[in-house]
């Protein structure tokens, strides 16, 4: 019995989704790059900045609102989360 080949719509669709995923890892790589040099306009959590647990919280608020109006995507708003709870961990408990 012979092999099947695969068919020509197939590798189209192959080809067509390497290509979308090339398209977006190269997005992702931009918007981290503009994110890097502080250029699109979006908050990124100053390291050397002292600020309260009430302080770190709110700036925690400000980004899930941020991201439920849309205005940050998901990747930004998880590195934004990820930093302001290590910061809040790090401080010193009262």
């Amino acid at each position: 019995m012979a092999t099947r080949r695969t068919s020509f719509d197939k590798l189209q669709r192959e080809r067509a989704k390497r290509a979308k995923q090339a398209a977006k890892r190269e997005e992702r790589q931009e918007r981290a790059a503009a994110r890097a040099e502080g250029e699109d306009g979006e908050s990124v959590v100053d390291i050397d900045e002292e600020l309260s647990a009430g302080e770190l919280m709110q700036r925690l608020e400000d980004a899930h609102v941020r991201f439920e109006n849309k205005e940050m995507d998901f990747e930004t708003f998880e590195e934004e989360k990820r930093a302001l709870l290590e910061r809040l961990a790090a401080l010193p408990l009262d």
